[in-house]
């Protein structure tokens, strides 16, 4: 079943290489939708797949690269749209 998720990332996760990280394993996932630092600190990826596939990504996310510090990552379902042909870094 596919879903949409937004996942949002706390911590040490600017300026370390965190959004090429995502995108690399949502690329390798075979995940589309994008990935963005926000003026918060924090990092929001947006994604679409498979459930499973997505939980995949979650857990990475979770773990960073190791330049990183996760400190807190929260993961919020919603409907899948099919809005994303790829998967992007948004500046």
């Amino acid at each position: 079943m596919k879903k949409r998720a937004e996942i949002i990332a706390a911590g040490l996760v600017q300026g370390v290489g965190f959004r090429y990280y995502v995108a690399q394993h949502a690329k390798s996932l075979k995940l589309t939708g994008y990935v963005k630092n926000l003026f918060s600190g924090e990092v929001l990826t947006v994604v679409e797949g498979e459930i499973a596939v997505i939980e995949d990504l979650f857990q990475k996310i979770n773990i960073g690269p190791s330049r990183a510090s996760v400190n807190q990552c929260k993961i919020v379902w919603g409907d899948f749209k099919n809005e994303f042909k790829t998967f992007e870094v948004k500046f």
